[in-house]
């Protein structure tokens, strides 16, 4: 079973909950739940996208095993704040820069966890962890970079 069929068949199943030091540098369908350590600075950013500007920070967060940074964006950052536990649903793991950053994305969701966590082991930070960054696969849909060339819309002459 090719990786594209097996990822398939799981999306009925939830991931199962893991603890941070079981992350990896690509981890996906990432279910966790973490205590805020420390909260950065906002700063602005603008889309290559679309161009609009958005906010960002990242934000150190963990539980008893490690800690890693979260990205997190635009309302998500006034949802957060430090000494906080949250459920982290369908995240996934990526470097940026070379470290490792928990993302929430566009299909995860955050939520504030019924059960706060106790102590967070903030000697193992995943983000300290040099990772080398795969390169870039264009798995089609989207065109990344206009494209296009000749023999769109039929015919010629």
């Amino acid at each position: 079973m090719s990786e594209e069929e097996g990822q398939a068949a799981d999306v009925s199943a939830p991931a199962p909950s893991v603890k941070v030091s079981e992350l990896g540098p690509y981890s996906k369908q990432v279910n966790t739940t973490v205590k805020v350590v420390q909260k950065g600075e906002a700063r602005e950013t603008v889309s290559r996208q679309d161009g609009t500007t958005h906010r960002v920070l990242d934000a150190l967060v963990g539980d008893d095993s490690g800690t890693i940074y979260m990205t997190l964006w635009d309302e998500n950052i006034d949802k957060v704040n430090e000494g906080d536990t949250l459920n982290v649903k369908n995240g996934y793991v990526r470097p940026f820069k070379g470290s490792m950053r928990l993302n929430i994305g566009r299909y995860g969701t955050l939520e504030p966890a019924e059960t706060p966590l106790g102590d967070v082991n903030t000697q193992n930070n995943l983000s300290d962890k040099i990772v080398e960054e795969r390169p870039y696969r264009s798995y089609g849909g989207g065109r990344r970079f206009g494209g296009g060339g000749y023999g769109r819309g039929g015919g010629g002459g």
